[in-house]
């Protein structure tokens, strides 16, 4: 199992601020990243459409023969991973889960939450924050636009920068002491975000959750000691418009040897 690959998922474009954060760790494992930008954004999706797309997809890895599937979506980690976790011969690694348990222990009192409206209706992050610590209060806000303001690379347009703000201060009016951007698309607004509240104030799931990964790899002795491969690369649509995205945290384009595959899953 050591050598099989790690395969990683997301609705789009976001979860390759995991991949991005998990290859620095671990730049000598076999990954296998899936886009399913057919659908996208998951955020709007009823629980049982993500269960049938969540499903989809693991079956797609199970092919592949990965020996761990990092869910690094926010919206199916919240909604889907207590369906499916049992369910595969892989490990499952939850990016909600995992980064609460992080957070909780960190010693903050006023958490932020920014995600999508599917993983705000399920107070994902505030009941697995206040799992671990019940005097933890969590001010979460739904950001609905965001995703399709990533994706579309509209950031800098007028309108998104206003729509940002418009959130930002709202959720400043509780006096958070950090607020989690809790949907993997999110990190690509940084440079917007940070004009209108300090930089530092965010957190970036994808650092934390990362660590937790290679961790249990590690410890379950699960690590790749054979050699590196290049990642490989499918979406469930648009291709090219993934090629754009993608840019600002891992240009798929870089290198000849990474293969962007259209898969339909």
């Amino acid at each position: 199992m050591n050598n099989s690959p790690i395969g990683i998922f997301d609705s789009g474009v976001g979860g390759l601020s995991v991949f991005s954060e998990l290859i620095k760790l671990l730049p000598d494992e076999n990954y296998i990243y899936f886009g399913d930008t057919l659908n996208s954004p998951y955020g709007t999706k009823s629980k049982e459409q993500l269960i049938e797309f969540t499903k989809n997809i693991f079956d797609f890895f199970q092919s592949k023969e990965v020996k761990a599937v990092v869910m690094a979506c926010n919206t199916t980690s919240a909604l889907t991973y207590d369906v499916f976790k049992e369910e595969y011969g892989f490990k499952i690694y939850p990016i909600v889960q995992n980064v609460s348990a992080y957070i909780a222990d960190e010693g903050y009192n006023r958490i932020g939450v920014f995600a999508t409206n599917a993983t705000i209706n399920a107070h994902a992050y505030k009941n697995e924050i206040q799992k671990y610590n019940k005097n933890i209060q969590v001010f979460e806000t739904a950001c609905p636009e965001w995703v399709p303001i990533v994706e579309k690379s509209l950031m800098y347009e007028l309108s998104s920068i206003g729509n940002i703000k418009l959130y930002i201060d709202k959720m400043m009016e509780n006096n958070p002491e950090k607020i989690i951007l809790g949907c993997t698309h999110y990190p690509y607004l940084m440079s917007i975000l940070s004009k209108f509240a300090p930089k530092e104030m965010f957190i970036n799931p994808a650092v934390y959750f990362s660590e937790c990964i290679c961790n249990d790899l590690d410890k379950s002795d699960l690590l790749n000691n054979k050699r590196k491969y290049e990642p490989k690369f499918y979406v469930s649509s648009n291709p090219e418009q993934f090629k754009t995205a993608s840019k600002l945290f891992y240009n798929v384009e870089k290198a000849e040897e990474i293969s962007l595959v259209k898969a339909e899953v």
